[in-house]
């Protein structure tokens, strides 16, 4: 049977894979809002969805569609409003009666799981996340090869993630700190997430590098040496990206050996979605170890280039 869906952050730059998601597993979104009415997008894919620009309207209509019965009530609550919010948002599915599927990051410190455990205790209700490098096939074939292999030695990986951006990044809440969380939570934590899963949880972290447009470091897995460098800054992208016009670069290698998952990206979500809905979705536990992670490099301080520092830090300061 049909899921009814609400969203929250209808006009942010993912909604729109949520709603193709819900829109291919034979779902329907019966309410949206967003503070800006820049959503046509809507249209894409639900025409009869009742759109608010006022959280509390929007509220008050959830709770007409949860009191009203006869299958009106809402299901699920998919939330892509700005990362600040997802703990506050969670938290209204779940006393409006409906499970959360929220886009990472989930929340922003740990200390946020804790508290939104207890609430799932209390409602009988979920909150999932989107995960999407975990059911990517590339991905997945690439742990179960990882996983025949002796786990005594440790790889030597390389991650290198640039998304060029322009000024209003840094003007926008993705480039306040305490409402993006920095550029390892925005941008970097799903990568990280990818990373233990691949290769354990972290046993050392450190930080070579803290700035608003770039970020490096190291992190000691129990399978993994990991150098790693993500930025928003155009001049970092290698010739090859801008030879391509390609205003973003994501490279991860192992032993020196690239892996290639640069297809596919398009389906994830929906592939996420599915999973959920089957009872196989990824929850605070899977959760739970990237925020940490994040939290621990946006609490560090940064100690400047070293002997293992990416390649690409050599030379650059905060």
């Amino acid at each position: 049977m049909p899921k009814n869906f609400a969203l929250t952050g209808a006009s942010g730059y993912v909604a729109p894979r949520h709603l193709k998601a819900i829109k291919e597993t034979g779902n329907t979104l019966v309410t949206a809002v967003d503070p800006h009415d820049s959503v046509g997008v809507l249209d894409s894919y639900f025409r009869d969805t009742m759109f608010f620009t006022e959280f509390e309207r929007f509220d008050r209509h959830v709770e007409k569609l949860r009191r009203q019965g006869q299958g009106d009530a809402v299901d699920y609550v998919s939330i892509c409003s700005p990362n600040y919010l997802h703990d506050a948002h969670a938290r209204f599915a779940l006393r409006i009666g409906a499970n959360a599927i929220c886009e990472k990051p989930l929340v922003l410190n740990p200390w946020n799981i804790e508290a939104l455990a207890e609430l799932e205790k209390e409602s009988g209700h979920r909150i999932f996340t989107v995960l999407q490098l975990r059911v990517h096939p590339s991905l997945i074939a690439l742990r179960e090869s990882l996983r025949r292999e002796p786990h005594d030695t440790k790889k030597d990986v390389r991650l290198t993630y640039v998304t060029s951006r322009g000024p209003w990044y840094l003007v926008s809440w993705k480039g306040q700190s305490d409402r993006s969380g920095g550029l390892a939570t925005n941008i970097g934590i799903h990568f990280f997430d990818l990373l233990m899963w691949l290769f354990g949880d972290v046993q050392r972290s450190d930080v070579h590098l803290a700035s608003p447009t770039r970020t490096g470091g190291y992190l000691e897995l129990p399978r993994a040496r990991v150098q790693w460098f993500l930025s928003i800054d155009r001049d970092d992208l290698p010739r090859e990206a801008i030879d391509k016009g390609q205003p973003t670069y994501r490279s991860i290698t192992i032993d020196g050996r690239e892996i290639e998952f640069s297809g596919g990206f398009g389906d994830l979500h929906t592939i996420v979605y599915r999973e959920t809905l089957a009872g196989r979705g990824f929850g605070l536990a899977d959760a739970r170890p990237s925020i940490e992670l994040v939290h621990k490099i946006r609490a560090a301080r940064a100690t400047g280039p070293r002997a293992d520092s990416h390649p690409m830090l050599a030379g650059m300061k905060e």
